[in-house]
């Protein structure tokens, strides 16, 4: 790809309509030379720079970004004058050096190594001019290099371009660096549209059949969005939607794992998520422990499932201590990074210190494949009433190594008995005995599927529910800082031992 080049000159894939099946594999050709994608980044980073710390996904917020290093380029839809294109790039972003707070919260072992700069996915559109209906997906103006006097723009937001995708899930195989693959066939002329209320991800809705997600910050390795529905569905678990296609990369690093880059499942049309279920029963005055009761019946058939389907493991004194030192340390670096937090650290820490104290007598306890981030978010009621759960990425902040680590199962049940309270002290005024309602009805539905009431250890249930309230600190006072008296009345309660 030289400079003087207005367009590209890869040949073309597909013709201007993207719902042709592309060329068949043997006749793709590679992704950009690592020289030419030195250049295109380098040309693309004035206003990646300007663009990419404003979004929604980027984790590195509030740190300088200091420079852009390619991973791999693929020309998805190259570009003649005239038509739209579509680049796939996966770019290292540096922030080395920078001051502010770090990038995640610190892993459970206290002696896991400083997180390596973050590789990010981003599907860049070119086009002449911007139609007006795209003008709020400019990325920029490319000014240099191959792409000179061109338009840049976040490529999810062109219906065409997003068929594309489909389009490529469709017909598995390789395209450069890019591998697709489906479990079950898909549909043609399915029209895409960019939903707006993702955070770390985005996601886009074909006809309202399928969901395509799109992870934003990439690692190598299994990704728990695609692994744990994959094996939910070959144990036959209906509560979660089983993938029907998705799209990975190699690891350019040589390490032999791929990089998940997107997950299509079938669309839940007509459902409802539980967070907009509880806050229009608070409105309403309502009781929601039904909800609750099935809600809980449903996570815990999907920890049955999960336990079935992978490896389980027993938890020794070593490792449940390991467990409480992760926590404290966690808490250490929260109380740094939000002052707030501090004077109720002391009282936080005997809640570790109450964890890492019950395995005296050598009894162990179960592990296992959690969900890693359950809320009432993550949960959608269909039409016909059922609960399913979606979105098992885990919690986007902490390493993916520990997201796939086995956590006790109460892990997921306090997320959720959190997210209770979240919804109660979100309302005016606060109805605490509403949430404490839930909470119960939530841990009943559980025990009466999986045989154990999560309230049968306080002391496992009040460590895994104090350590998801200094994560939600962390968040809140990083991204919604209105947000944060809701965790940090939880922090009172919890730092009283109540």
């Amino acid at each position: 790809m030289s400079k003087a080049a207005s367009t590209w000159t890869t040949p073309r894939l597909v013709t201007a309509s993207p719902t042709v099946p592309p060329a068949p594999p043997s006749a793709v050709p590679p992704s950009l030379s690592p020289v030419d994608a030195r250049e295109l980044v380098g040309s693309l980073a004035p206003i990646l720079h300007d663009w990419l710390p404003h979004q929604r996904w980027f984790a590195g917020k509030g740190r300088p970004v200091t420079g852009f290093v390619p991973v791999t380029v693929t020309e998805l839809l190259p570009s003649d004058a005239g038509d739209p294109g579509l680049l796939h790039l996966l770019v290292r972003v540096e922030q080395r050096g920078a001051a502010g707070p770090p990038p995640s919260i610190p892993p459970s072992a206290p002696s896991a190594p400083a997180p390596a700069d973050d590789c990010y996915q981003l599907l860049l559109g070119v086009r002449d001019a911007l139609p007006p209906h795209l003008a709020p997906a400019l990325v920029g103006h490319a000014t240099q290099g191959p792409l000179a006097g061109r338009t840049v723009y976040e490529g999810l937001h062109d219906p065409r371009l997003a068929e594309l995708l489909l389009e490529r899930l469709r017909t598995p195989g390789a395209l450069g660096t890019l591998r697709f693959d489906r479990a079950d066939s898909v549909p043609s002329g399915l029209a895409g549209r960019l939903l707006d209320a993702e955070q770390s991800n985005s996601s886009l809705v074909y006809g309202d059949e399928y969901i395509l997600k799109i992870l934003r910050r990439v690692f190598p390795g299994p990704h728990p969005d695609l692994e744990l529905p994959l094996a939910l569905a070959a144990e036959g678990c209906g509560r979660v939607p089983a993938p029907v296609g998705w799209f990975e990369a190699d690891d350019p690093s040589g390490s032999g794992d791929s990089l998940t880059l997107g997950v299509l499942q079938p669309y839940l049309r007509g459902s409802q998520d539980g967070w907009q279920l509880a806050l229009a029963a608070l409105a309403d005055d309502r009781e929601f422990t039904t909800e609750a009761r099935a809600l809980g019946r449903a996570t815990a058939e999907v920890h049955i499932a999960l336990a079935a389907a992978l490896p389980t493991v027993t938890l020794g004194r070593r490792q449940t201590g390991q467990l409480a030192a992760g926590m404290a340390e966690r808490l250490d670096a929260v109380a740094r990074a939000v002052p707030a937090l501090a004077p109720y650290a002391p009282g936080l820490r005997g809640a570790f210190d109450a964890l890492a104290g019950l395995d005296e007598a050598g009894r162990g306890r179960p592990a296992q494949r959690v969900h890693g981030d359950l809320h009432l978010g993550q949960a959608l009621r269909t039409p016909d009433g059922s609960w399913s759960v979606i979105d098992f990425e885990g919690e986007p902040a902490r390493p993916l190594a520990e997201r796939r680590r086995p956590q006790p199962p109460v892990r997921d049940v306090a997320g959720m008995l959190r997210s209770f309270d979240y919804a109660a002290r979100s309302h005016e005024p606060w109805r605490p005995d509403w949430a404490t309602r839930c909470r119960a009805a939530y841990c009943e539905g559980y025990a009466a599927v999986s045989g154990t009431d999560p309230r049968a250890e306080p002391e496992l249930l009040r460590a895994y529910e104090t350590d998801k309230a200094v994560y939600e600190v962390l968040y809140e006072a990083r991204q919604r800082p209105d947000w944060l008296p809701v965790p940090m009345a939880a922090i009172r309660r919890l730092a009283g031992g109540v």
